[in-house]
């Protein structure tokens, strides 16, 4: 340093100055880019956005800081090991750069499969984690170390980690395997055989996370997922029949009270949020109850959500409609019929012959002719 002159040092000041000045304005301009990226509808002009907004200040910082150490005529030693240093500071800044912009091109790609609902982070973060780990081996390769022991290290090292993280294994391979199935995906309603059940929110590399309808996350582990019995009420498709059961009063002609079922089922499908308008309305007349005929409506949701608010305002307007009607409801009802020799359910009781009675001797006691009935052992 010192055969530096301050000449030069002035000079590689100045020169590392601009670089700041260029990296700011570098910073602002693509941060406005990034802003107008945004309100496209596209998520790759955002990305691409994103990666020049990443890249811009450090590379900038980077090559202005290579300038000046040119500029000072550093010695050849030096000069070689601050290229090492800055080659590797800026592997190390593209490789962060890349992991995000192709960790955000995966979760893309999973959202526009899986719809808006969705949010996988697991391939994203396999990506991000594979991205890194080979930027950092061709870092250390820049270097001058030597990567081939390294693996080696890592192999053997590998396996020792495999045995010690079984379950964290376990439940990231199971993660990968529901994904790669299909089995379940965000978005869909999912219902396990021990009892948990609700909206799939997220699949990460332990865990999947459910929204219950009472706006609680309930976190399961992924190997859960491989052994239990799992319903999935999106798959084959997101819409369902829904069966609302009800009663009418034995006396109600029934070929009404399907017609009537029929017709406010069909306003219900297409005033009611959810419902299906174009479906057709089913009714099974399905059993002789004590004091009514049991039935059950069949609708149509578009989504298991919407079953709720569908059964609610059928049951609210079909009873208005029984009652519009005349219709008699189904009230408990006991009929008691006293005399005449019939039961209490209109019944005739078979008429039988009352037992022969005993003959009364009476004994003559000699005071007005009054009779006594005879007492037990007499004759």
């Amino acid at each position: 340093m010192g055969d530096v002159s301050w000449e030069r040092v002035i000079a590689a000041g100045i020169v590392l100055a601009a670089a700041l000045a260029i990296a700011v304005f570098l910073r602002l301009v693509t941060g406005r880019l990034t802003r107008q990226a945004g309100n496209t509808r596209s998520p790759w002009d955002d990305i691409g956005a994103r990666l020049i907004k990443d890249l811009a200040m450090p590379v900038s910082v980077i090559l202005g800081l290579w300038i000046a150490a040119k500029v000072l005529e550093l010695p050849r030693g030096t000069l070689d090991i601050t290229a090492k240093v800055l080659t590797a500071v800026t592997i190390f800044v593209i490789t962060l750069s890349l992991a995000r912009l192709i960790a955000a091109g995966v979760s893309s790609v999973a959202l526009a499969r899986q719809g808006v609902a969705g949010n996988v982070t697991i391939f994203a973060n396999i990506t991000r984690v594979i991205v890194i780990g080979v930027g950092i081996m061709v870092m250390l390769q820049s270097l001058g170390v030597s990567i081939t022991p390294l693996l080696g290290a890592l192999g053997v090292g590998g396996l020792a980690v495999a045995l010690a993280l079984q379950d964290t294994l376990a439940n990231l391979f199971a993660g990968v395997h529901v994904l790669a199935a299909k089995t379940i995906e965000p978005g869909d309603y999912i219902k396990l055989s021990t009892g948990q059940e609700g909206y799939v929110v997220d699949i990460n590399w332990r865990n999947t996370s459910i929204r219950t309808l009472s706006d609680n996350i309930e976190v399961i582990p992924n190997m859960r997922f491989s052994d239990t019995i799992l319903t999935n009420y999106h798959r084959p498709t997101e819409d369902m029949s829904i069966l609302v059961d009800a009663k009418v009063h034995y006396e109600a002609d029934l070929d009404e009270v399907e017609d009537l079922c029929i017709e406010v089922g069909h306003e219900v499908m297409k005033e009611v949020q959810g419902g299906v308008a174009d479906t057709g309305i089913f009714v099974r007349f399905k059993n002789f109850d004590d004091g009514a005929v049991g039935f059950h409506v069949i609708l149509r949701s578009s989504e298991f959500g919407d079953q709720f608010l569908i059964s609610h305002e059928y049951l609210k307007r079909l009873h208005r409609r029984i009652r519009e009607r005349g219709i008699q409801p189904p009230y408990w009802q006991h009929r008691v019929s006293l005399g005449d020799g019939h039961r209490g359910n209109g019944v005739p009781v078979p008429r039988t012959e009352p037992p022969a009675r005993k003959p009364e001797l009476a004994r003559d006691r000699g005071q007005g002719g009054d009779a006594e009935p005879a007492g037990e052992g007499e004759v």
